[in-house]
């Protein structure tokens, strides 16, 4: 018989597993044995618990999601004003907890499964309305109707920066990434910024 309690701990170790596992290979091209070694436990075990490689993984982004959601509040809380909203917004999106190779590679491996998992899409559905949200706040004081076309570049922009990062080697640079995305958008923030396209 389990021991009361164990499956909150095996989830978050299986959780954890997945995320490395996908981050050494560079894929979702692992098997739920893979995890469960990594994990420390047995397939039949990792199987019961979650049903399927899809549910595995799709809660290894529900981690990373509330992962990066918590570090975005906490930045936002921190902010002051529209351009420090935006500021905290950027830095966050490349944190430590979420600009790491193994979490980089988790997120380009979802963006793929979101094509053709609905489950995957409604995720990333969800992540992408909260980013645009928040960025849209901070931008409309700033740029009034520019707002939505802003977001939009910026959203496309630190995805972007994420998908360039899964496909090189070596550490990722989360600084470096953010000012990207900083520059993007200084210029984009400039007067007369529309009237240069």
């Amino acid at each position: 018989m389990p021991k009361i309690g164990m499956e909150p701990i095996r989830r978050a170790a299986l959780v954890k597993a997945t995320i490395a596992e996908i981050g050494r290979a560079g894929s979702l091209d692992v098997t739920v044995s893979q995890i469960a070694k990594r994990a420390g436990m047995s397939s039949a075990l990792a199987h019961h618990y979650f049903g399927s490689k899809e549910q595995i993984f799709l809660a290894a982004m529900r981690h990373i999601l509330s992962i990066y959601g918590a570090e975005i509040r906490g930045a936002l809380a921190a902010a002051d004003g529209p351009r420090g909203r935006l500021t905290a917004i950027v830095r966050a999106s490349f944190g430590p907890s979420s600009f790491r190779r193994e979490v980089i590679g988790a997120w380009l491996n979802f963006y793929v499964l979101a094509q053709t998992v609905p489950a995957a899409g409604r995720l990333l559905g969800i992540y992408q309305g909260r980013l645009r949200s928040n960025l849209l706040h901070a931008l409309r004081p700033l740029i009034g109707e520019r707002a939505e076309q802003v977001a939009q570049g910026l959203g496309a922009m630190i995805d972007g920066v994420y998908i360039r990062e899964a496909l090189k080697g070596g550490s990722p640079d989360g600084a470096a990434a953010a000012a990207v995305a900083m520059a993007y958008l200084e210029r984009e923030l400039v007067p007369g910024a529309e009237m240069r396209r």
